[in-house]
């Protein structure tokens, strides 16, 4: 149930989030110790003595969307005052700013992984009173220490989804209190460590110590990133509420440390927090799902279902790509009605590192990278969960220059270290483990043309193979593909159709292959909110 309403308070964020898109440049109001030298590209300091703050934060966005918008290309107009070394050529800080976000000692955010280690802890004995949290102490620690690991049998959701937002947590005390990404993995790691050596009486898990601080990471950034284009500390009144509590929500660790290191309540006169543009896309409608199991019918029903995608930064940017997640992607479908399995997926990618290249005079743009995957199925057909980690390639090509339509390709193919998927005989209902683990390989493919502003179409197809090594011994390959057009219907509102197929075949040793086949219907009514710094659908 809370991770329900999690998922419900998010989808309402990222839309306030995608109303009010990206401001401005950045710097602080009041240390004397703030460099100075640099200026931003164009003014965006707020004097809070010449009238209202919001009505100068406006002025501010509108100008540096002017100068900086990319709608005439695959680059931002070009602006000999921007020094791409501190700020984006969005006029962005490359790095928050590291005056205003100072780096706490180590013992702070180890403090807080301890505490929320705790907290977990105490809400798994008082509240929930699960007999692994009970007579946990000095005989349990040193049972759990002596005895080794053991693969657990927790349900697939608690491994795959709860706990990685538990790492994310422990994750995010490193990185609200000044800590890169590399150095908050760390912190990630430590948090896992501690929780299944001393917060449980069972024994520490193989499957935990591996997904917990690795898609732990990857949530936590995405949770850290998102805040980030939320907050604005030179905004007052309403709007600085609303946006403190779409943070929280997003990122509560961190809204937690604003509240302690007094950041909720203070105000600069710059922006002091990376933000790079993000595009949303939200859409509603009903879906129709057909099951088949060796050619066999097994289920035809309808439900309602929900979806986000996240498109953070601009892939064809020309920068220097050493820092992850300057550019992500990440989508959430919810189903509503085919019981308790209302979290239908979620999967994304963000860059580990990657370079930039151009061609025909700058209308071709290519980005090659290395990425970091996670995907999580869980439906009445399937269960897949996996950590994948690759290389990419993105690019866009100009179809009609004249119609502003372009053709946006990106290809993926990743090796998985770890993953977990449903056995031969599909998901259950039980408490326990219904799935197997395993590793294997992951590819990708995803094509977008654009038809200039009246519609869309999309080409998504997954292909996912898995070596089972715990549990059935079994060789998974798994294949979705999901074509999807949508016609706008007024600016952002859009009506659309996606027809997807999933496929299972499973080849055992010792057991008969199977086959297992899911086709979905989806007529949905889309609203796409489109950041004017960062034009352009793609995948």
């Amino acid at each position: 149930m809370k991770a329900i309403c999690f998922i419900f308070l998010f989808f309402l964020n990222c839309a306030w989030l995608g109303a009010q898109t990206v401001d401005t440049l950045q710097k602080v109001e009041k240390p004397a110790q703030v460099d100075t030298t640099m200026k931003p590209p164009t003014g965006d300091t707020i004097v809070h003595t010449e009238g209202d703050v919001n009505k100068q934060l406006e002025v501010i966005k509108e100008e540096k969307v002017e100068q900086h918008s990319d709608s005439t290309g695959a680059e931002p107009v070009r602006n000999e005052l921007v020094d791409s070394t501190k700020f984006s050529r969005y006029g962005n800080l490359l790095n928050d700013d590291t005056v205003y976000n100072k780096r706490s000692p180590v013992w702070i955010p180890a403090a807080e992984v301890v505490g929320i280690d705790f907290l977990t802890f105490a809400m798994n004995r008082y509240i929930g009173q699960y007999d692994y949290a009970i007579q946990v102490g000095l005989s349990s620690w040193k049972r759990n220490i002596l005895y080794g690991l053991e693969w657990d049998v927790d349900r697939f959701g608690m491994n795959f989804f709860l706990h990685p937002y538990s790492g994310s947590m422990c994750f995010n005390a490193g990185r609200s209190n000044g800590y890169n990404f590399y150095q908050s993995f760390a912190f990630a790691i430590g948090g896992s460590v501690m929780w299944e050596f001393l917060g449980e009486n069972t024994k520490a898990s193989y499957n935990d110590l591996i997904n917990t601080p690795v898609n732990g990471a990857f949530l936590g950034e995405i949770f850290y990133r998102i805040s980030s284009n939320i907050l604005d500390d030179r905004s007052r009144g309403t709007q600085r509420v609303l946006r403190e509590m779409g943070a929280f929500v997003v990122d509560p660790v961190r809204g937690l440390n604003r509240m302690i290191q007094g950041k909720m309540f203070s105000h600069t006169n710059q922006e002091v927090y990376q933000k790079e543009p993000i595009n949303i896309t939200l859409y509603a409608g009903v879906q129709k799902q057909i099951v088949k199991l060796q050619d066999v019918f097994q289920s035809n029903q309808i439900n309602g279902i929900i979806n986000l995608q996240l498109d953070y930064g601009n892939p064809f940017e020309s920068r220097v790509r050493t820092k992850p997640f300057d550019f992500f992607k990440f989508r959430l479908d919810l189903s509503f009605g085919a019981g308790r399995k209302i979290l239908d997926n979620f999967s994304g990618y963000g860059i580990l590192a990657g370079k930039n290249f151009q061609a025909d005079s700058g209308n071709k743009s290519i980005l090659i990278g290395a990425f970091q995957h996670d995907d999580y199925w869980d439906n009445n057909s399937f269960e897949l969960g996996a950590i994948g980690l690759g290389g990419g390639i993105i690019t866009k090509v100009p179809v009609n220059k004249a119609r502003k339509s372009n053709l946006y390709t990106s290809l993926h193919l990743a090796v998985i270290p770890f993953a977990g998927n449903s056995t031969r005989f599909v998901p259950d209902t039980s408490i326990y483990r219904d799935y197997n683990f395993g590793s294997g390989l992951e590819g990708k493919f995803e094509s977008t043309i654009n038809i200039g502003k009246y519609g869309s179409a999309t080409l998504p197809v997954y292909y996912y193979w898995i070596h089972s090594y715990v549990g059935l011994r079994e060789n998974n390959f798994i294949g979705i593909i999901k074509p999807r057009v949508t016609v706008t219907l007024f600016k952002i509102l859009s009506v659309g159709y996606e027809h997807a197929f999933y496929f299972n075949d499973i080849f055992s040793p010792n057991l008969p292959s199977l086959h297992i086949a899911r086709t979905e219907m989806k007529i949905f009514l889309m609203i796409y909110l489109e950041d004017k710094q960062r034009r352009g659908h793609y995948n």
